[in-house]
């Protein structure tokens, strides 16, 4: 214990491998960091509740369609609807698109793994078989390109998967307002404890994925596959949008010869933990789309804060950013603990050693993020 303990000295971010060992957050225990973190994810709470119940829509009712208009509209369209579509007074759900092609893209978990396998593809068929059985067309365009259709029910399926991994974080952070209101949060640690007592609550929690095709249920993914919110879809999200995350588009050169972009998916660290809050509400920053949702839904208390700012409301989607990444390290922190190999006040050196190998990897990849940023 001492030798690993030694080694690990000079990491950059020991102090905080030193935190975590004794159970505490990543980001320091103060009462403005308490409003900001409980008030923030208040707002990204209620916009989760929009985004989870849009992407298990589009997933049961917009699947194998290929122009999908109005899979925004949660099959309510009307003038009214559209008219606050067009002038863009609506919730931005193209942001949760961008993270469900993140995950589909990084891939990582039971769900990629299973959406590869044969059994996938032979209940893909079914479905595909159902729904063109009187479309001659689009039966030839299967037999030519017999990975198509497929794969658009492998995108469905991912939809449906950061749905309903969503479904149970909005919950989450609601709940959690709820008690702040109460009186019951008061400390980061608290909140911390909240959200890693919610995630170990809802681990086994089935990911599952059936459509109805005239008056017949088709099981895409059935619960008999064994996919569960923590291990299949939780923890790729975090390595997919908190840590790898998609290059912005106008920040980076995409062109192979610049090597601006690494080679390397893993080596990828655009995520929510790394971004440039400056840069929000630019163009081609997707998670501007984001900030403009949450500001809709900013408790009182939170939106006073930012009007008292040096700026005011001029830079309100910069400030909701940096109060959204300190809410994203207390869920990284309580992530972490929930995910320690051996518990925290173990008395076995063995066990001890694991856990500090274990954080100290963590750390490593959290050397180029905004911790150091949140913390000052």
């Amino acid at each position: 214990m001492v030798t690993i303990t030694k080694k690990l000295a000079n990491h950059p971010l020991f102090n905080y491998i030193q935190l975590l060992q004794k159970g505490e957050p990543l980001l320091p225990d103060n009462p403005e960091n308490v409003l900001e973190v409980v008030g923030i994810l208040k707002s990204y709470g209620v916009v989760l509740d929009a985004y989870s119940k849009n992407l298990i829509y589009i997933a049961e009712n917009q699947y194998l369609v290929f122009f999908p208009f109005f899979k925004y509209f949660n099959g309510e369209i009307t003038l009214n609807k559209l008219l606050r579509h067009w002038s863009h007074d609506r919730i931005n759900f193209e942001y949760a698109e961008y993270c469900m092609k993140a995950m589909l893209w990084h891939g990582g978990g039971g769900l990629d793994e299973y959406l590869d396998s044969a059994e996938f593809e032979e209940r893909a068929k079914a479905v595909i078989d159902a729904k063109f059985k009187k479309n001659p067309l689009m039966m030839g365009v299967n037999q030519l390109f017999p990975d198509f259709l497929t794969e658009q029910l492998r995108v469905t399926s991912y939809y449906t998967g950061l749905g309903q991994f969503w479904r149970v974080m909005a919950d989450m952070f609601l709940s959690l307002s709820d008690l702040y209101d109460q009186g019951k949060i008061k400390s980061i640690p608290q909140v911390v404890d909240h959200i890693k007592g919610e995630l170990v609550a809802n681990a086994n929690k089935p990911i599952t994925y059936a459509v109805k095709l005239r008056d017949k249920v088709y099981e895409i993914i059935p619960q008999s596959v064994g996919l569960t919110f923590l291990a299949d879809t939780a923890i790729p999200y975090v390595e997919a949008v908190f840590f790898r995350g998609t290059p912005f588009q106008g920040t980076v050169s995409y062109n192979a010869q610049a090597y601006q972009i690494p080679a390397d998916q893993a080596r990828f660290q655009y995520g929510a933990l790394y971004a440039d809050p400056l840069p929000i509400g630019g163009a081609g920053i997707p998670p501007t789309l984001l900030m403009q949702d949450m500001r809709h839904f900013l408790p009182e208390y939170l939106h006073e804060v930012y009007r008292r700012s040096r700026r005011g409301e001029d830079d309100l989607r910069v400030q909701i950013c940096m109060s959204f990444q300190k809410s994203m390290f207390c869920v990284t922190t309580a992530t972490i603990l929930g995910l320690m190999p051996h518990p925290l006040d173990s008395q076995n050196p063995d066990e001890q050693n694991a856990n500090q190998v274990y954080l100290a990897k963590w750390m490593d990849r959290l050397q180029n993020s905004r911790l150091l940023n949140v913390n000052e």
